[in-house]
Formats: structure tokens, C-alpha cells, sequence
């Protein structure tokens, strides 16, 4: 359905019914009239047709900023609406974003850079002249407002960025030109401006970037970088994953005031019972670990120590009713530590299956944000990576106050009853914020943990 206003048509759809006019002219969509509003809104803009916009979108309850891992498509490809055509990721977590009309895509912001929820970060043009105009002009930054989000006021379109040599010349420059120049550290006062009046944009750059790869580079010239008298072999981005882990820490260390108690539990009985499990595979239908026995034997502690099950937010202490283990899985890119929702009233046979299943998802990058929220306990399984009978101090995932991290089960020498024998022994690093948790609780509660693990008939029940 089509509406004529002054010398054009033109139909843009918007995605919240219940917007007013007023709303709309609000947010700055287009300088023509608005029509009717309908169940999809549908706005009339007088002469000019508005591309479909590409947006970063909320994921789950998280307001931080996204990254832009991958572009699924190259800029002027013809996509159709429902592919993918980008990849963001959040809390390590991935998200695939769908087009949303079909069409020649434009890019505005490039893989591997963060961005705000809301923001526009591609245009999708109608026809190829559609889309030639957007490259050779920036559109005008436009930051939408996301569900639940307090909106942010339009932005003016963005004038032509103005750089100047050192001897004072003028140079015109598109401002995302000048952005991706900067990163590529190519000098824009060698650059001849295919846009208008000589104005470099966006394509001039990509030209000067695919030359300078093309440039032959001699091995003493790869390895001339040096920094603080070290040479340097190679240089990696920090982002995505590996900069929300370093993120995470860092802040984990910075809020909480983190103890480590440390020490050796004797695993004889759980062999023993995991290998009875082992041979009922079968009945049972999935292979039981020693994470999911550890999994259960924490679980059902936790109920005992509600303070080690409990978080400080906002100057308060909050005791968690649930009680979902958080259990760190090593992935090629670093770590994720995906939730095990009420362990407490799991059967360990349930136990193990989730485990198995998050597992695999976190290995495929396919777990849902959902999936990685709301844990109030982590174990962390060392052991399974090997490297024999070894400490190590294990930090907090924040807002948690706890974790535990087991090593690997070796056989030592030990003294039962005044004498000298040899048993599987695990060792065990607890860390907890010293803010919640005094030494004598976190004393008690590994106490309860070693007891249960050296004397697990209670698990059966």
C-alpha cells in the first residue's frame, strides 16, 4: 500500500505499533510527512526512500555494548530478507542477526568493533543506485532506542570530516573514510578522493588498504617492529571472548576481597562409585563425570551454607533461593561457564546430562545468553585438563561470592590409621569473598564438601 506525498512515495516499516507521530518525528525518522499508523507502522517521508536499517539488537537483560564479530556478507552484496547476515556476541556469547528485508547491504561499522545496543550498524538499499548514493554519503548517525531502553535523541546528519597536512592543506574526508584510516594507519594526504569535490570515502581506503597487503614485505622488515627493546613475533586484537575474560577478571579482583583455602580430599569411595556408574552406562543412558558428581555433592551442601550461596549487590547481601552451579567449560577462544539451573533437585543422572548438553552447545558457540545468567556457584574442573597434583588460585565470577576448582585425581602416599598407604587424592582450591564469608564458614563448608565426597552413601538417596 502506497501513499503520494509532494513529489514522491515512499513506505518505511517500524517496529513498535504503538508509536505516535510525535514519536516518530521525535526520533528523527525522515523529512517528509508522515502517513496513516496502522498495526505495522507504516511512514511516508516525502521524496526519498529510507533503507532499511540494520540494528544491534538487546540480548536477554544485558545494556552492554556488543561486538560485531563477522559479517556474514560484503559490502553491496545482495542478501534476502531472513539470511543471516551478521554475527554479534555478548558475555561470550554469540547471536546471529537476520535481515529484515531483502536488498544490497551497506555496511557502517566494520567486524570487530563494539557498538551500543540500538545502534545502526548497516543499511539494506532497494536497488543498486540506492546503494551507490549511501557509499559515496554517510547517512547521519542514528542510535535507535532498543526495547526497554530509555531512548537517545537523534543525531544531525554528519558534516564532511576536514584534515589538514602539515603544510596546511585541506582535505576532505568522509568521516567513516577517515576511521577505517586510522586504524589501517594509512596517510590520507596520498589518498586521491573519488567522491565529490575530491572527497575521500569509504572505498578510497579499502583501495589503499588492499595495495599496502599486496606490498611485498622482506623478513627483516616483518620483524622490525620492537617495543620496550623486545621484539615483537606477532600483535592480536584484544576483543570478543578474550577481552570480556580479561574484562570479568580484572573487575572480579577489583569488587570483592578474594581468599583462597586449599587442600587434598580423598577420592577412594567416589572411584569407586563412579566406576559402579561406569558400568551402568547403559541403564542409566549417559556416562556420569566426576564434575557431575562434584556438581551434586556442592548442591546439596549449599542448601546447609546459604551465605556461600549469595551475592553482594548494591551494598546487600542477597541470599539466593536457587541454587545453580556454574560450571567452567574451556573452549577454543578461552572459557564460558554455562549455569545448571537448581542443582539442588536434580538427580545426578540429570546432573549429568545438562552438563553434557551445555557442554557441547558452549563448544559450538550456539549456548543462549539465558544459559550463561544466573549462577550463584561455579566449579571449575582443572583436573580434566591433566597435569597431575598442583594448587592453583581460582577467581570469582562476579556477582558470585564462591568457586571451587578440583584438580586431578592422583595417586599419593598418605597415613591412614599409622599407616603408610597409597590413595587417589584430589586436590581442591576454594576461593570466597572475605567480605561475605568468614574463614570459619569457608573452613565449615569445605569440611561438609570433603565429608560427603570421602563418604557419598548420602548421594543414593
Amino acid at each position: 500500500m502506497s501513499y503520494k506525498v509532494g513529489g514522491g512515495i515512499e513506505v518505511c516499516l517500524v517496529r513498535k505499533a504503538a508509536e505516535t507521530k510525535q514519536d516518530l518525528s521525535n526520533r528523527g525518522i525522515g523529512k517528509g510527512q508522515i502517513s496513516r499508523l496502522y498495526g505495522s507502522i507504516l511512514i511516508v517521508l516525502g521524496g526519498e526512500r529510507v533503507a532499511a536499517k540494520i540494528l544491534v539488537p538487546k540480548l536477554g537483560i544485558s545494556t552492554e555494548p556488543l561486538t560485531l564479530v563477522e559479517w556474514k556478507a560484503k559490502e553491496g552484496d545482495w542478501i534476502e530478507q531472513g539470511n543471516i547476515i551478521l554475527l554479534v556476541e555478548t558475555k561470550k556469547i554469540r547471536h546471529d542477526i537476520q535481515a529484515e528485508a531483502s536488498g544490497f547491504l551497506h555496511i557502517l561499522v566494520e567486524g570487530g568493533q563494539e557498538v551500543p545496543i540500538g545502534t545502526v550498524v548497516g543499511l539494506i538499499a532497494e536497488t543498486r543506485e540506492e546503494l551507490e548514493a549511501l557509499q559515496k554519503e554517510r547517512p547521519r548517525e542514528v542510535v535507535t532506542a532498543a526495547a526497554e531502553l530509555k531512548e537517545t535523541p537523534s543525531v544531525k546528519a554528519a558534516a564532511p570530516s576536514v584534515a589538514e597536512t602539515k603544510e596546511g592543506e585541506r582535505i576532505l574526508i568522509s568521516p567513516v573514510a577517515r576511521k577505517i584510516a586510522e586504524e589501517h594507519m594509512i596517510d590520507i594526504s596520498k589518498v586521491v578522493g573519488s567522491g565529490p569535490g575530491g572527497r575521500i570515502v569509504r572505498e578510497d581506503i579499502e583501495k589503499e588498504i588492499e595495495a599496502k597487503k599486496r606490498v611485498t614485505v622482506t623478513p627483516a622488515e616483518a620483524a622490525a617492529e620492537v617495543y620496550q627493546g623486545r621484539r615483537v613475533k606477532s600483535t592480536i586484537p584484544l576483543r570478543g571472548m578474550r577481552k570480556t575474560i580479561a574484562e570479568h577478571m580484572n573487575r572480579s579482583l577489583l569488587v570483592s576481597a578474594q581468599l583462597t583455602d586449599m587442600g587434598e580430599i580423598d577420592m577412594t569411595e567416589v572411584v569407586k562409585l563412579r566406576k559402579s556408574f561406569l558400568e551402568q552406562e547403559e541403564v542409566l543412558g549417559t556416562r556420569i563425570t566426576y564434575t557431575d558428581l562434584m556438581i551434586l555433592v556442592v548442591a546439596k551442601v549449599l542448601r546447609d551454607y546459604p551465605v556461600v550461596n549469595a551475592s553482594i549487590i548494591d551494598n546487600e547481601i542477597k541470599i539466593w533461593e536457587d541454587i545453580n552451579i556454574s560450571v567452567a567449560v574451556a573452549v577454543e577462544e578461552g572459557l564460558i561457564v554455562p549455569v545448571i539451573r537448581n542443582a539442588d533437585k536434580k538427580l545426578l543422572v540429570e546432573i549429568s546430562q545438562a552438563v553434557k548438553t551445555l557442554t557441547k552447545k558452549a563448544r559450538e558457540r550456539t549456548l543462549a545468553l539465558e544459559e550463561v545468567e544466573s549462577g550463584t556457584f561455579t566449579i571449575s574442573n582443572l583436573g580434566a585438563l591433566g597435569g597431575g597434583w598442583h594448587f592453583v588460585t581460582v577467581i570469582i565470577n562476579q556477582p558470585e561470592s564462591a568457586i571451587l576448582g578440583t584438580g586431578a585425581i592422583t595417586d599419593r602416599a598418605v597415613v591412614r590409621e599409622g599407616q603408610i598407604v597409597i590413595r587417589p587424592i584430589m586436590t581442591y582450591s576454594f576461593t570466597f569473598d572475605h567480605r561475605l564469608i568468614d574463614g570459619a564458614t569457608a573452613a565449615k563448608f569445605m569440611a561438609s564438601v570433603t565429608q560427603l565426597v570421602e563418604n557419598p552413601s548420602p548421594l543414593l538417596v
